[in-house]
């Protein structure tokens, strides 16, 4: 499975030949025509032949922190590691946890979207997760997967049921109430630092429509999630803790998405190579598998053809 696939992969890197992303006069042109492009590179195939050839690692990153001696029981996936230079860092002597940081520049607006993209968390790594969550004042978990899938635990449950409250470490987490539908989960909760007599409102949004194998046969609902991510992150400037079970496929899907939703909204063209790159540069092997790549690009195209977001500036024009 992709999941344990070993470690040295060739470092292909791809430059597509286009537009240069920070010319800030962007004419209204530029949207459409890397919709086009899209469009064309769908049909063609060769969307997919240049997500194939993109490094999975940046060449030169290294990872050495996940593989010192007391931090390899704390991976998931023994091929699955941070980078050093973008690791988050907890407090305290025990500083690992398997997560990144991934800033997602919007050009030629103020926007700098800020995620973690951390693996689900280990039976003994939940209150890593909690420490991680308190210290980066994030207010928003984002999780990407089922506890098990095909029979596999792909993630530890790390919050306590509605009403009930769970300690970690000197975090005590109390989920409030969970409401849903077929496709997600809303989690109300806070979390309680026991030390420093500090709580904080937590949202945990959980999307449980991803089957188990591939990605989901119809986007509207993955599409709506991403809407629902998107407004409860309004005005935050904290970073959205994302994860699913490693915290590269599903989590750069998401992540993938979002930030094209933005593009689109600053009339900036959108480049999903280019946005891949950027993921990889901070996090290795974002986005897994062409599978979830293809079906990625053609979230982009529906919500940009059906009006799903709109340039705040201009009026959309539809490929014709």
């Amino acid at each position: 499975s992709m999941e344990e696939k070993l470690e040295n992969e060739p470092d292909f890197q791809y430059i597509p030949e286009k537009a240069p992303l920070d010319s800030v006069h962007q004419d209204d042109h530029s949207l459409r025509e890397s919709m086009i492009q899209l469009a064309e590179g769908l049909i063609t195939g060769t969307v997919l032949t240049q997500f194939d050839q993109l490094y999975r690692k940046k060449p030169g990153m290294t990872m050495s922190c996940a593989k010192l001696p007391q931090n390899i029981s704390k991976n998931r996936y023994r091929d699955i590691s941070p980078y050093d230079a973008t690791r988050v860092i907890l407090k305290g002597n025990e500083d690992y946890i398997n997560a990144n940081y991934i800033n997602m520049e919007i050009p030629s607006s103020s926007i700098i979207n800020q995620y973690i993209a951390c693996q689900g968390p280990l039976p003994h790594t939940c209150t890593d997760f909690w420490q991680m969550t308190w210290e980066q004042g994030s207010s928003m978990v984002v999780m990407l997967t089922t506890q098990v899938e095909r029979g596999r635990v792909k993630c530890h449950q790390y919050w306590p049921e509605p009403t009930g409250s769970s300690s970690y470490g000197c975090y005590q987490v109390t989920c409030h109430s969970e409401e849903g539908n077929t496709a997600y989960i809303f989690r109300k909760m806070t979390l309680f630092n026991q030390e420093k007599n500090e709580s904080r409102p937590l949202t945990q949004i959980q999307y449980i429509a991803w089957p188990d194998h591939g990605v989901p046969d119809d986007s509207s609902d993955f599409l709506d999630f991403v809407c629902h991510v998107r407004n409860k992150r309004a005005g935050k400037e904290e970073p959205v803790v994302v994860h699913c079970s490693a915290g590269i496929g599903r989590t750069g899907v998401l992540i993938t998405m979002e930030t094209a939703m933005c593009l689109i909204e600053c009339n900036q063209p959108v480049y999903p190579l280019d946005i891949v790159r950027t993921m990889r540069d901070q996090r290795a092997m974002m986005i897994q598998t062409p599978s979830q790549y293809r079906f990625v690009c053609e979230a982009i195209l529906k919500v940009y053809e059906e009006g799903f977001v709109k340039p705040l500036t201009t009026s959309t024009n539809k490929l014709t």
